[in-house]
């Protein structure tokens, strides 16, 4: 186990966590026992685990799973302690050769198809969920992000780096059309993913439906006391107000961070700008962007703190959270900002823009490669900063409405639905 205390599976890691890890797909006829009511669910992901948005998301489905007594197979890369050690829960680990994750995925797919296969052999009408082109299987296709809808963006980077990611997002595409197509039901976290697998992938609007994600119960906004603790513990100036950027800093601009840096390096040759800012994420460019801050005399105003397990922690110190993506299908990041009472800057292109309200859309960036327009949205904030704190907190009283709970309650209630019918049309 790490010391984030989230099992990792590589080909070098022990299994020290308490994980039941299970290599036998030898399963028990449903039916067999009378008081077996449950039907099993296969839940195939990248992780299960509250260190990354999809994770995040698909540790509450299993989570929500679990405390209902469903037996529950989980195919990952990661899970948590906490998850896997329950009762009725079967990890089937997939490593990561090298760390490579698209070598990772294709070991997941094959290895998912293995237990779906075994698990259904036992149990019929068992449930088996995918996320998007990580497994070809023709049940629930649970869409996170649409490769198709997300180009590269990585002009700058070295020559081998740009290769290497058309070559992996050409199979990447390929394998989500696949998969995607395949699925007799897909749940898209936004509108524009559903939009996007319509347009771009010919899904049937029938077949596609829109859950958003939840939060955690009790993410309530932060208070003052609270606020000056974590500014404490992250060496703050506590007069200062402070923006965060929350993203990886690879050499994909996707996240733009390219943006924030230049409308960042306009407004601190202004002498009125008083806003510093810390970028947390991590990444093969992380050396670069960290030069390129230095390069324009910005050290002093914008802290590289690199990948950080203290995101909650740093939401909490935080003012303004800043997202200027070319690309998001959904954006937890600003939803659990917006959650605990921080205003989120979001691009028009991340999927939670469309929950906004109309009151506002000043923190709307039309176009996240426009610089002067940032520049002028930031400026707008800083103006009136205490006024778009007041005016956040109705959206994020109404976005702490709906747990992790509730999301998985709504797509459970979903897939059995559909499954149900279609057990009526046979």
């Amino acid at each position: 186990m790490n010391p984030h205390g989230v099992w990792h599976n590589t080909q070098t890691d022990s299994l020290a966590a308490p994980c039941t890890i299970s290599s036998d797909l030898k399963l028990p006829k449903v039916g067999a026992n009378p008081g077996a009511a449950l039907q099993p669910w296969v839940l195939v992901a990248g992780g299960f685990h509250h260190k990354g948005g999809m994770d995040k998301a698909n540790a509450a489905l299993a989570t929500y799973l679990a405390e209902r007594g469903h037996p529950l197979h989980l195919v990952a890369h990661e899970v948590a302690p906490s998850l896997c050690s329950r009762p009725g829960v079967k990890v089937y680990p997939v490593a990561k050769p090298a760390g490579s994750y698209f070598l990772g995925e294709w070991m997941l797919g094959e290895r998912g198809r293995t237990v779906a296969r075994a698990v259904r052999g036992a149990a019929p009408a068992a449930r088996v969920i995918v996320n998007g082109g990580n497994c070809n299987w023709p049940d629930v296709n649970w869409v996170h992000s649409v490769h198709h809808a997300w180009p590269l963006r990585d002009d700058r980077a070295p020559a081998w780096f740009r290769i290497k990611g058309r070559i992996d997002k050409s199979v990447a595409r390929r394998r989500e059309r696949n998969a995607i197509r395949a699925a007799r039901l897909v749940i898209a976290n936004s509108e524009k993913t559903r939009r996007d697998l319509t347009a771009l992938l010919g899904i049937p609007e029938w077949k596609i439906f829109t859950r958003y994600l939840g939060c955690e119960p009790g993410l309530l906004p932060v208070s003052p006391h609270e606020r000056n603790a974590a500014r404490e513990r992250w060496g703050m100036k506590s007069e200062r107000p402070v923006a965060i950027f929350v993203g990886a800093l690879g050499y994909d601009v996707n996240k733009g961070f390219d943006t924030l840096c230049a409308a960042w390096s306009a407004l601190c040759s202004r002498g009125d700008w008083d806003v510093d800012l810390v970028a947390a994420g991590g990444g093969r460019g992380f050396g670069r962007w960290g030069e390129r801050v230095r390069r324009a005399g910005l050290a002093d105003r914008v802290t590289m703190a690199g990948f950080s397990e203290r995101i909650p922690e740093l939401l909490a110190a935080a003012d303004l959270l800043v997202s200027p993506v070319r690309y998001e299908a959904y954006g937890l990041n600003a939803h659990e900002a917006l959650c605990r009472g921080i205003p989120a800057l979001v691009s028009a292109s991340a999927g939670i823009a469309e929950r906004y309200p109309d009151d506002l859309s000043d923190l709307i960036l039309r176009n996240p490669e426009d610089v002067d327009e940032l520049v002028e949205r930031l400026r707008g904030w800083r103006a009136r900063m205490a006024e778009y704190g007041r005016r956040t907190q109705p959206f994020g009283e109404r976005l702490r409405a709906r747990t992790w709970d509730d999301m998985a309650c709504d797509m459970v209630e979903l897939i059995e639905s559909h499954a149900d019918r279609d057990r009526l049309k046979t």
